[in-house]
């Protein structure tokens, strides 16, 4: 009984594969010229994308080049201990100085030093009177001219 029907479906495939291959070259003969021209269409499409991507891609160029530049370090100013003898200042002047070349107010450079406002205004206007400056802001450009701050 298995082989019978076995050999009925070996037969039964034989069968149509034959038939749709007798059904293939009718329909390659009968419709070649259209079958060429769509895979010739296709073939030169497919090219034609290739070609079009391949043209238009941008193209990503890095140019790295050494460059040496020699830049000349400056060297900081030097403060000297003399010049500060010659103006009579003190040493904590100095530092309220320096601190108001950095643009500290009066508040900040008092918490800054641990003293009081009115201290630091004391310092500043004796700091004024021996640079023979009006201004916070002549005060400072007077002590960098005579190199007593940087």
């Amino acid at each position: 009984m298995k082989r019978t029907v076995l050999l009925y479906g070996l037969l039964g495939g034989l069968l149509i594969a034959g038939l749709k291959f007798i059904e293939y070259r009718f329909v390659v003969v009968e419709h070649s010229w259209e079958l060429y021209g769509g895979l010739v269409a296709l073939l030169f499409s497919g090219l034609g994308i290739w070609l079009g991507l391949k043209l238009t891609r941008p193209v990503d160029r890095i140019v790295v080049k050494e460059v040496e530049v020699l830049v000349p370090v400056p060297t900081p100013p030097t403060v000297d201990p003399s010049r500060r003898e010659q103006f009579g200042i003190t040493a904590r002047e100095l530092e309220i100085l320096e601190a108001i070349a950095a643009g500290l107010s009066n508040r900040e450079i008092a918490e800054k030093l641990f003293v009081s406002e009115n201290t630091v205004k004391t310092h500043s206007s004796r700091l004024f009177e021996k640079l023979d400056a009006r201004r916070r802001t002549q005060a400072v450009q007077r002590a960098k001219e005579a190199g007593l701050i940087t």
